[in-house]
């Protein structure tokens, strides 16, 4: 008998989950582009394998939105609200901090939520992951193929040898892959989810996870290439690597998934809690009023401080709305965090739509990086960087980093090219995108 499926809230979308087993260490496992919990357990392999991970540990698996038992969406999330559905999840269970297992594209995902909650994460395993999507689809030309297949073929099982190469001639497992596609998602929503993935690079956080890591990639994995775990596991620090024989991408496929399932056991279980980092990966935002100083000498002392009340009031009215941290007021702009790039973004752009409406022309820096939090306040390299990218706009731009352009994957915001600046006292050129308006 398969685990009760239960339901969390995530906004306003509801996200299918189960959770099985005894052991104690909470492990939430995270699946890869398509999942169904109900079709997992429906392959002897696969329930085997699930079955006796949960004789170790306590398993929390879900869906993600989009996919399986959740909810369908008119547009597949990014990864912001990917995080939010991860921590809907452990809250409905009453989890405050667990390993994190991320498989295949999952990895990314995991990866992000273990650098920007640490608090939250124990320890992080990946398995078969990669940091930059080129690792699973190299070439364009391999991508559209795997598109013509969604779109004429999904269903039947037939990619089977992209994934487990193996197991190609076993009808009766090509079936149950058969139906986990249909079930996972439907064509035009695999299709949609692969084209935010194609957008996937968190390699320029890899250094910012300071968690127990570990890392399991087989050697010649059909569907993602092995540098794909090296990169990860040299980005990491102190991530520990292991590297096995084997072609299959699948996790309880192969001779040694019962190898696999020892390891990650061992790991999760024998990993001691590391103290609550006081450097995290977060999204720095600074504005700033577009010429304030002529514009204060323009309108007379008390005018002034009547825009700058009703800035101030703006500002934070919009930074409560969309979950921001504010840092503190600078007197003609603000400093303030985030959980998520494309929420800051979000929030940037209301904030610019309220303060154009009273008159105050401002500009936003917005960068995603490690900072290190004291006294309720924040410092560190990135600081800097969201600070030097603000002040390179003109009114109502949002400048970001080329780190914030690839972390919304998926979530429907544009850029344009802002070229390429050094930054006052930074090393190295930054090349820096404004959100289109």
């Amino acid at each position: 008998m398969q685990p009760t499926i239960r339901y969390a809230k995530s906004g306003n979308v509801h996200v299918a989950y189960q959770v099985f087993g005894q052991g104690p260490v909470d492990l939430v496992f995270v699946p890869g582009f398509i999942s169904h919990l109900e079709v997992w357990w429906s392959d002897p392999g696969h329930a085997r394998w699930l079955r006796r991970l949960g004789e170790s540990v306590r398993v929390i698996m879900f869906d993600k939105r989009g996919t399986g038992l959740s909810d369908r969406v008119d547009q597949q999330p990014g990864m912001d609200a990917r995080m939010d559905d991860f921590r809907a999840v452990m809250d409905a269970v009453g989890v405050e901090r667990a390993a994190i297992m991320g498989i295949s594209e999952a990895g990314s995902l995991a990866s992000l939520f273990a650098a920007t909650h640490p608090e939250r994460c124990q320890a992080l395993v990946l398995y078969g992951a990669f940091a930059r999507f080129s690792w699973w689809f190299p070439t364009e030309e391999a991508l559209q193929h795997f598109y013509h297949y969604a779109d004429t073929a999904w269903g039947t099982g037939a990619s089977l040898p992209m994934f487990a190469p193996s197991m190609a001639g076993n009808k009766a497992f090509q079936e149950w892959w058969g139906r986990f596609e249909r079930l996972g998602a439907n064509p035009a929503a695999c299709i949609e989810i692969m084209r935010m993935n194609a957008q996937i690079d968190v390699s320029a956080i890899l250094p910012t996870i300071h968690v127990p890591t570990l890392i399991i990639h087989r050697k010649d994995d059909v569907a993602v290439n092995v540098e794909g775990g090296r990169e990860l596991a040299a980005g990491i620090p102190d991530a520990r690597y292991i590297e096995i024989p084997g072609i299959d991408h699948f996790l309880s496929v192969g001779t040694n998934s019962d190898e696999i399932l020892e390891m990650i056991v061992e790991f999760v279980t024998g990993s001691k809690a590391v103290p609550l980092a006081d450097r995290v990966l977060a999204t720095v935002l600074f504005t700033d009023i577009v010429e304030s100083t002529e514009k204060a000498g323009a309108v007379g002392d008390q005018r002034w401080r009547d825009l700058l009340e009703a800035h101030d009031k703006a500002v934070r009215g919009e930074l409560g709305r969309f979950r921001g941290r504010e840092v503190k007021s600078l007197g003609d702009g603000f400093l303030a965090t985030f959980d998520g790039p494309a929420r800051a973004i979000h929030c940037a752009q209301s904030i610019n739509a309220e303060l154009h409406r009273l008159g105050i022309p401002i500009r936003v820096g917005i960068h995603t990086g490690e900072v290190e939090l004291v006294d309720g306040d924040v410092r560190g390299i990135a600081v800097h960087i969201a600070s030097r990218i603000a002040g390179l706009g003109r009114a109502d731009d949002i400048v970001v980093s080329r780190t914030i352009k690839d972390l919304v994957a998926g979530s429907g915001i544009s850029f344009e090219d802002f070229g390429t600046h050094v930054l006052k006292g930074l090393p190295d050129a930054w090349q820096l995108y404004r959100v289109a308006h």
